[in-house]
């Protein structure tokens, strides 16, 4: 029986055309994501199927050829860029004497490499347990052998079902704890949807350059690398627009051709950001001569998450590489607009923001508020996010306040207590002069001592004109 080698780089890389023939490119992308496990890629090896081989895949031929180039290349492992099948990943294995990986487990080992955060780890751990679950039967000699010793003899439990259960113990255990994190990941996007703050959460194909963008427009920081999937873990971060209104930028993990299903469902939580989100920034790399097809493999992911439906701005990415300009461009629909940019060197960014604004706040116009006692922690937030023109307060000891907001976002602050439209004659009767806001920030006997000394300086100076 074959015994799995525990270590090994050298890499004989197999991508075979079912039904149409490979392409270059998907081989190029192949030999992208071996290296990005680790791998040396010593040899490939392609062809073409009308249909799948039941028993190899690939046919018995060219199962045979593989093993030949394996053993003439001295390779430790074999990749191949198609979900197996649990029988086919053995019987390839058996025959060739090496280690065989297909394309849903070769994502799951960088993913588990690139997993920083406590929820990224828990995701991976996951979805490899899962797509190591059918792979258990004659995948190792030892789970086979049965527990033997004084009192043990009999049929007993074999070691493949002991390891079946303590998976299948191990699984029930993580998504307990993933279901913990998911809903604190809700309660944190509950509060931001208090005001509420839109999300705009940018996708892509990885190594689009989303992470490069994300810093370029919040200075986040977040870690860049020409690989894929470089980052995994999401980041939220604030993002101010050109008038001063503010939403969360969510950066994802990146998508890619055939993602494995036992990703999706393990980063479900993560790829959330992007359902829940008010609009996507979708990044292409417009440098890339199969830009088209990838746009069309992340819309199915999105799709297959429940953000078909999203409205879009397609952000043309990497310009310097394709020698085109910068150029902005408004669409009505779900694409709502397209942008050309280059992330990097920081050309076009101005014209995103200005864009991202337009199909955000398509309605923004000034109101004016008022805001009892019992709602001051809403104003505090207004001033916390720069909406705030001009305030002032009344006898009531409420305030006065000017802000500019969508059509939205008033609906929602309308329905919290103490906020309500002002009526015109409001600012008439009003005797109070405007107060810098620092002073209406704090509270108690400093805030009153602070109102008393403005009216007593207005009495005192009858000529000075009033800030409204």
């Amino acid at each position: 029986m074959f015994e799995r080698p525990a270590t090994g780089e050298r890499a004989i890389l197999v991508r075979i055309g079912v039904g149409t023939r490979a392409t270059p490119e998907e081989l190029e992308e192949f030999t992208a994501l071996a290296s990005a496990a680790g791998a040396l890629p010593v040899a490939s090896i392609g062809g073409y199927r009308a249909r799948p081989d039941p028993r190899f895949f690939v046919g018995s031929g060219k199962a045979d050829e593989i093993r030949e180039l394996a053993r003439a290349n001295e390779a430790d492992v074999v990749l191949v860029d198609h979900a197996l099948s649990p029988s086919q990943e053995r019987n390839l294995e058996e025959l060739t004497g090496k280690r065989v990986l297909d394309r849903s487990g070769l994502i799951l080992d960088i993913f588990a490499q690139r997993a920083r955060s406590f929820e990224g780890k828990l995701q991976v751990e996951l979805a490899q347990l899962k797509h190591l679950q059918t792979r258990l039967v004659r995948g190792w000699t030892h789970l086979e052998r049965q527990k033997g010793g004084i009192g043990l003899r009999g049929p007993g439990e074999t070691q493949l079902e002991t390891d079946r259960r303590l998976i299948a113990k191990r699984i029930k255990t993580l998504e307990g704890r993933l279901e913990k994190l998911a809903r604190q990941r809700d309660t944190g996007r509950q509060g931001r949807k208090e005001l509420p703050v839109p999300t705009v959460a940018i996708v892509g194909y990885t190594n689009a350059g989303k992470s490069t963008l994300f810093n370029a427009l919040t200075g986040a920081g977040a870690y860049v690398a020409d690989q894929l999937f470089a980052t995994l873990d999401p980041t939220v971060r604030r993002l101010q627009l050109p008038r001063s209104q503010n939403v969360a930028l969510a950066d994802t993990v990146g998508f890619v051709r055939d993602l494995p299903h036992e990703l999706v469902a393990a980063f479900r939580s993560t790829l959330q950001e992007a359902r829940d989100a008010a609009l996507l920034l979708h990044v292409i790399d417009v440098s890339d001569p199969e830009h088209a097809e990838r746009t069309l493999q992340v819309n199915e992911v999105l799709a297959s998450i429940g953000a078909g439906g999203l409205t879009q701005i397609e952000v043309y990415n990497k310009i310097d590489r394709a020698g085109l300009e910068v150029r902005v461009e408004r669409h009505a629909g779900r694409i709502a607009g397209k942008v050309w940019i280059s992330a990097a060197r920081g050309k076009g960014l101005d014209g995103l923001l200005e864009l991202i604004e337009g199909v955000l706040y398509p309605d923004v116009a000034r109101h004016r508020l008022t805001v009892t006692l019992a709602a001051a922690g809403v104003r505090s937030q207004l001033f916390t996010r720069k909406l705030v023109r001009a305030d002032e307060v009344l006898e009531d000891g409420g305030w006065l306040i000017d802000v500019e907001l969508s059509k939205s976002q008033l609906a929602e602050l309308l329905r919290r207590p103490g906020v309500a439209l002002a009526a015109k004659r409001s600012a008439r009767k009003s005797k109070l002069p405007c107060v810098p806001g620092s002073a209406f920030l704090q509270s108690g006997r400093t805030r009153r001592r602070a109102v008393a000394d403005t009216r007593a300086k207005s009495r005192a100076e009858p000529g000075a004109k009033r800030r409204i």
